[in-house]
């Protein structure tokens, strides 16, 4: 595949008419937090779950063989299944202030109960309806942000992470993901994410290189694998739950069954930049969204720049976690682990 071109913001809102808000909530035995995306009305809406373990609402009414709903905004959102209520706040500021949009908000929770200390500290209400009412255009926050507060990746630090490509055309085509996958996104032969290897080389018609970074020799790996094995040995061992969920979006015009298989694109990204992926414990949930602002339809390209864009963003995700200890233990992140990597 050929490297893309990323655009202005190299995230989900280089999209016309997206907006991304955050809502994250640390301390007290907090590490949680709730993402929303707010699509233009109009937008065609889908999702694919995939996975033994999902935590989802409202995801049967995107189904491709019914007409296409209303979609105020798309909830992504710590907390598990209790992390849902997320998207009641979310609905309900959309009802006082957007009520024309208030139709669905489909959520998708990923498992991060307890990573602060207290199992009972998770996404409400409240933090959804901050969340959507945070969302703007430009500058997408990434790392220990939002549903990626409490990520956690292969026992590293997960988070959010996002990317885009502009095509030949103009068309744009962009993802935002949220990683906390049970098996690991950094590749053990190279110290480097996976997802590192699909960087675009270009940026607004400039050169440009998405991923500066350096492979690291056996000794450099070794030395990570053992920092890891250090920084989970007081960690609670309850058992791991894990899901990556994100939304993968394009301004082209898709009916609800291309939007579908754009989804799926998502997904195939999660399976290049996560190995293995789709696992009996995880929930992996990827929402599509397609404003219909270009002519473009469905195409090869398209897809395979959505895959591309979702592998991109996982990798973000890894780069951008910040290592945090809270009274569940220390959790390290990436640039803790691998520092040689640069």
């Amino acid at each position: 595949m050929a490297p893309h071109t990323a655009g202005e913001h190299n995230a989900l809102t280089d999209v016309p008419g997206l907006r991304v808000g955050h809502a994250t909530r640390i301390g007290d035995g907090a590490l949680t937090g709730t993402t929303v995306v707010v699509p233009p009305p109009g937008a065609v809406v889908s999702v694919d779950v995939r996975g033994g373990g999902p935590a989802t609402r409202d995801t049967a009414a995107l189904d491709p063989r019914h007409p296409a709903p209303a979609v105020g905004a798309i909830t992504l959102t710590g907390g598990s299944a209790f992390g849902l209520a997320a998207a009641g706040g979310v609905l309900g500021w959309l009802a006082e202030h957007r009520p024309e949009a208030t139709s669905v908000v489909p959520v998708a929770a990923l498992f991060d109960l307890g990573r602060g200390g207290d199992f009972h500290a998770r996404p409400h209400a409240e933090l959804g309806a901050e969340a959507v009412r945070a969302a703007t255009g430009g500058p997408v926050a990434q790392g220990n942000v939002g549903a990626g507060t409490g990520a956690v990746s292969a026992e590293m630090k997960g988070g959010v992470g996002t990317a885009s490509a502009i095509l030949p055309d103009g068309t744009v085509v962009a993802a935002l993901a949220v990683l906390n996958s049970h098996h690991p996104a950094v590749d053990p032969s190279s110290g480097l994410p996976y997802g590192c290897a699909l960087g675009a080389t270009s940026r607004q018609g400039r050169a440009w290189r998405e991923f500066s970074l350096n492979a690291l020799d056996e000794a450099a790996r070794a030395a990570a694998r053992e920092r890891l094995a250090a920084s989970t040995r007081d960690r609670d061992t309850r058992t791991p739950l894990n899901t990556v969920i994100g939304v993968v979006a394009t301004s082209a015009s898709l009916d609800p069954g291309a939007a579908y298989c754009l989804a799926g694109a998502g997904q195939d990204g999660l399976a290049v930049a996560v190995r293995p992926a789709h696992g009996i414990a995880d929930g992996d949930t990827v929402f599509a969204v397609a404003t219909g602002t270009s002519a473009t339809g469905a195409t090869p390209a398209l897809f395979a720049a959505a895959s591309n864009a979702f592998a991109r963003a996982i990798a973000h995700a890894v780069l951008a976690a910040e290592s945090v200890t809270t009274g569940w233990g220390h959790i390290a992140a990436y640039r803790e682990l691998y520092p040689e990597a640069g």
